[in-house]
């Protein structure tokens, strides 16, 4: 009986590190942002509106999501929301947090005031 719960306690505790926003802090020239496990900057789009992505079709091509995988679930200042698509998308403070396509390696942060509505994410 034992060996069977610590069995699943380990489970559940591996499957709660597994689902935590993949989210690091990388150091640039504009201070630190937020960056996911790939090293690359993660920037919010101020059309958005909280637990809602309004980055579809041809915007998701050159600002792709930090999506979440089945499973992800919410800790402290992370969320995860559910796209038009019905794909699922990891947010800090309820922002979806997106990628941008020109962002070559990590510390580039090329995004941040793009068109006026592309914002560096912060920690």
């Amino acid at each position: 009986m034992k060996t069977a719960f610590a069995t699943a306690a380990t489970f559940l505790l591996l499957a709660g590190i597994a689902a935590a926003a993949p989210v690091t802090t990388v150091s640039t020239a504009s201070g630190d942002v937020l960056a996911g496990e790939n090293g690359m900057t993660l920037y919010t789009f101020k059309n958005d509106a909280e637990g809602v992505s309004n980055c579809n079709g041809g915007c998701a091509a050159n600002w792709p999501p930090l999506f979440a995988e089945d499973g992800a679930m919410a800790e402290g200042a992370y969320s995860v929301i559910t796209r038009a698509d019905g794909t699922m998308q990891w947010a800090k403070d309820g922002m979806p947090l997106y990628f941008w396509v020109k962002d070559e390696k990590e510390g580039d942060i090329t995004g941040d005031g793009f068109n006026g509505v592309w914002d560096l994410a912060r920690p």
